[in-house]
């Protein structure tokens, strides 16, 4: 998508791509993490195994120390998502309102996410209070689903919005006028 008309980029749009890019680059990490578990729970992964390297994500980045100290890798994403929606969202349309229509795929896409997230935690779920082979493959399926759906949605928004970010002086949310 092209800049807006009128606007060229700033300094601080160029640092809040930077930012932007370094919190999904993060979520790209650790769905490569999660891409691996779901080969590894079909092909018979301990269910406290599964577990553990679940907690594993939601504890030991530096993003969840630092950002917000969320407990879940699930919830960290419910939240990104939810600040993106409040805040982002409406000020891409402002600033760019050809945006319209990608603002629109890019919320869709987060409520796709939100159930395909409570699906991967209840599976989990599910695996560790009963290690079936049906447990085992609704886990690999909810894991492969997130995992291939964030991605496509990450890259989406990448593609479609970081040149509108470029032209920002601050994060919408950072000021009472909230028109970047």
């Amino acid at each position: 998508m092209a800049m807006p008309q009128g606007r060229m980029p700033t300094p601080q749009g160029e640092a809040l791509v930077a930012e932007l890019r370094w919190v999904h680059d993060t979520i790209r990490r650790d769905l490569e993490t999660v891409t691996w578990m779901a080969e590894e729970v079909g092909a018979g992964m301990p269910p406290q195994e599964a577990l553990d390297t679940i907690q594993r994500l939601s504890t030991n980045g530096p993003l969840w120390h630092l950002r917000i100290n969320c407990m879940r890798y699930c919830r960290f994403v419910h939240s990104h998502h939810r600040g993106e929606t409040q805040w982002m969202f409406p000020a891409l349309k402002r600033t760019n309102p050809a945006l319209a229509p990608v603002v629109d795929k890019l919320n869709a896409d987060h409520d796709r996410v939100s159930d395909q997230l409570d699906e991967v935690e209840a599976a989990a779920d599910a695996l560790f209070r009963g290690d079936t082979t049906a447990n085992r493959e609704r886990l690999a399926v909810a894991l492969r689903s997130l995992a291939t759906d964030l991605l496509a949605h990450l890259e989406y928004e990448e593609e479609q919005v970081f040149d509108t970010i470029r032209t920002w002086t601050h994060w919408p949310y950072m000021s009472q006028d909230l028109t970047p």
